[in-house]
């Protein structure tokens, strides 16, 4: 544990936690910004009909307009799950969760990690109960359905051409684009126009209405920061806590342009490319350090991956009888977010460097193959594409993905390609947020991140927090995808104490990981 993290605190802030005092910031005690949004407003708070669920959890289905701007017209049903606080006694209130995506469903990432001591210690999970649910569009929530039912996805899905590594590839890639979001705009129907964050964020002021809180506890991680930035900016004084976890450049987000004014692809104006080498780059090191316990640490990782890299540009490289193409191995070594999977993939990277002799013919890629669960992918840019402002020139992401490549090589390409689909996107959401990004919520809030993190880098987290009128960073030192995934006692102690007390810990403490990937 980093020895920032074990420095003084400041009296009261610790006098707070110890305590447990959880003063619940009210709209009486709100900033004084008087904005409020006033489409969730007219809206009526839904009926939670809680019931038993298994392990301990209850689920219930809310009910909210599927249209803000028709709040009595056609309504959706959201998929909704809680975890009790486990000392009712001396509950707080409700920690609302979204564990981001966009895309995946926040009800089965309750499930899966509720319990999870290094995101929701016993301490926390005591005082609130923690409560995430399937945002609009995704899974149980009116889920985007882009294709006739699950065989036909899973064969669409699991041929989409891989990103491109060549210019030549480049055009298949578009065109099948091109196809997927008009499948989408064909098959969908009225939840491609309301589904962007700000309906998501009206969607969670009246959960938020509906547990009988009058401010907001939230934790966001990844892409739930930007959910978490939206709501603190329509509905400012409403804020109790909230920890950024793994966090966004929110105006880069939805409306970020190059330093020429250009709009840049998505991933590419987050740092995205440079995020995910500086975290390999972390990874190679670490795993030098460790030697044997590193299954590619024998001799000089950075020249063996430089090596096997180059062979595999050639043709791909065949272990255990399946054939890796390049795409497939950067995409392979591109996954850092969970610092746990390194070792397997330590040992991935060795057996393709061992096997890297013979020069099978060429085989097809697939961006999407096994990655597809409920309808993760439609719901990812049904969201993303509602969002944010994207170039709609493919020769856009041509230069963008040239670029990007000498800037960061072998990961250039990857991080540009990722919202491809929404330069071709046939659905709009008019109730997009798209600022301002700093009025003065009702608390401070709080932003972690780690040191090296591949999808949600550094800098963009500090480019994010600097747009908040009142949030501190306080960096995890190590590699990985927010505290989800770099396990930081230190960190959910800090986020844990924040939660309890809404106070900001002393400016410019730090957090260390519990433990290496290889140790």
């Amino acid at each position: 544990m980093s020895s920032h993290c074990a420095r003084r605190r400041g009296s009261a802030f610790l006098l707070a936690a110890l305590l447990g005092i959880g003063a619940l910031v009210t709209p009486a005690r709100a900033a004084a910004d008087p904005y409020v949004d006033q489409l969730a407003d007219a809206a009526a708070t839904p009926a939670l009909g809680w019931e038993t669920c298994s392990d301990g959890f209850e689920c219930a289905s809310a009910r909210v307009p599927m249209d803000y701007n028709s709040p009595q017209a056609a309504q959706i049903d959201l998929a909704v799950i809680k975890l009790p606080a486990a000392d009712p006694a001396r509950r707080i209130g409700t920690l609302f969760v979204n564990f981001g995506g966009p895309g995946p469903s926040g009800v089965d990432r309750l499930r899966e990690r509720a319990r999870w001591p290094w995101l929701f210690s016993d301490e926390l999970r005591a005082r609130f109960d923690l409560v995430s649910w399937d945002p609009r569009a995704v899974s149980r929530s009116a889920g985007t359905q882009c294709f006739a039912g699950a065989d036909e996805q899973a064969a669409y899905l699991g041929s989409f051409p891989g990103t491109p590594t060549d210019p030549l590839d480049e055009p298949a890639f578009f065109a099948a684009s091109a196809d997927l979001a008009a499948r989408c705009a064909q098959h969908a129907g009225p939840i491609l126009r309301h589904a962007s964050t700000a309906n998501t964020a009206r969607d969670l002021d009246l959960l938020r209405r509906a547990v009988g809180d009058e401010a907001l506890t939230y934790h966001g991680i990844s892409y739930g920061t930007q959910v978490g930035a939206v709501y603190a900016n329509m509905f400012p004084g409403r804020v109790r806590a909230m920890a950024f976890d793994g966090s966004l450049d929110f105006e880069g987000n939805v409306n970020g342009h190059g330093a020429d004014g250009v709009n840049l692809p998505l991933d590419t104006r987050q740092g995205v490319a440079a995020g995910i080498a500086e975290t390999f780059d972390t990874f190679l090191r670490d795993c030098s350090a460790a030697g044997p316990r590193c299954a590619f640490a024998g001799g000089d990782p950075k020249l063996k991956w430089i090596a096997l890299a180059e062979r595999a540009r050639l043709a791909p490289i065949t272990v255990a009888g399946t054939p890796w193409t390049f795409s497939q191995i950067v995409s392979a070594a591109s996954s850092l977010s969970r610092p746990d999977t390194y070792p397997d993939l330590a040992i991935l990277l060795q057996s393709l460097f061992d096997a890297a002799t013979v020069l099978p013919a060429k085989v097809p890629d697939a961006l999407f193959a096994e990655n597809h669960p409920a309808n993760r992918v439609e719901a990812f840019y049904t969201i993303q594409c509602s969002d944010s402002t994207v170039p709609t020139d493919p020769t856009v992401y041509s230069r963008a993905a040239a670029a990007e490549d000498l800037q960061s090589r072998y990961f250039g390409r990857t991080a540009v390609f990722n919202a491809t689909a929404c330069a071709f996107w046939q659905a709009e959401d008019r109730d997009r947020y798209t600022g301002p990004w700093n009025r003065e919520t009702a608390a401070p809030i709080l932003v972690l991140n780690s040191r090296y993190d591949p999808a949600t880098p550094l800098r963009g987290a500090k480019a994010g927090a600097a747009q908040l009128n009142r949030a501190q960073v306080v960096v995890i030192e190590g590699a990985g995808h927010s505290s989800m995934y770099v396990q930081s006692t230190c960190a959910e102690h800090l986020k844990r104490d924040y939660l309890f007390t809404a106070q900001l810990p002393p400016a410019g403490i730090s957090c260390g990981i519990d433990r290496s990937p290889f140790a």
